[in-house]
């Protein structure tokens, strides 16, 4: 039986409206929403499944490489059927060869990172997510590291994974998300002297009136707002 959803890491914040909008922008209509932003805790043993055999094997391989599991791995989260985890961002780059070579885990392929932006959760406000695959043992698990606004850098993962190029590419243009090591980190979609970083929370919702069809449709924040 998969373990049960453990114990919150308390709420980081509170969310008004459908988006957290403050001010005017919310079209939505739902500005009467009120709920709060919470992140899961660390779970408890057994984890369910392959999850223990997995967290086992990489712990015992962190050992043999002379690290203590418990200040490489900040926490093991089993939530909604799916292990993260969470990993002291010096210690990324051992962690992802560790996954992906030892014969008992071979996480071969790492189909990605998301930037993630949590403008409450002081001193961890910027999360990059890596979503790993084993095509030798059908499993899929996610490694989960942080970063403060004021020191956004991360270790990249290219040297281990050369498909993340792009990908941290995207996540530094969108998020801000320093990917140190990156053999040429420059913005993928947005002009090279934009300023910000459009997918952050605190980002302006902003932008230009677009037409359609005749018509002059306003930017965002400056729709009508319902709440």
């Amino acid at each position: 039986m998969p373990a049960p959803r453990a114990a919150q890491d308390g709420a980081i914040a509170v969310r008004r409206g459908m988006f957290g909008v403050d001010g005017t922008g919310d079209t939505s209509g739902y500005g009467g929403l009120v709920r709060s932003i919470r992140l899961p805790g660390a779970s408890a043993r057994p984890y369910g499944g392959w999850f223990d055999e997995v967290a086992d094997e990489l712990e015992g391989a962190l050992e043999e490489q002379g690290l203590v599991p418990e200040s490489v791995i900040d926490k093991t989260v089993v939530d909604r059927g799916e292990l993260t985890f969470h990993i002291e961002r010096e210690h990324l780059p051992c962690v992802a060869r560790t996954l992906r070579d030892d014969p008992a885990l071979r996480f071969e392929l790492c189909t990605g990172v998301c930037g993630v932006h949590y403008p409450h959760d002081k001193g961890r406000e910027l999360h990059a997510v890596y979503h790993l695959r084993s095509i030798t043992h059908n499993r899929l698990i996610r490694l989960e590291v942080s970063a403060p606004d004021a020191d956004p850098h991360v270790p990249s993962l290219v040297s281990v994974y050369p498909t993340n190029d792009w990908h941290e590419r995207e996540a530094y243009d969108f998020f801000g998300i320093v990917f140190e090591g990156h053999p040429a980190l420059t913005r993928i979609m947005m002009p090279d002297d934009w300023q910000g970083f459009p997918q952050r929370k605190d980002y302006p919702l902003g932008g230009i009136p677009v037409e359609y069809k005749g018509a002059q449709i306003p930017a965002p924040d400056q729709r009508r707002s319902y709440s």
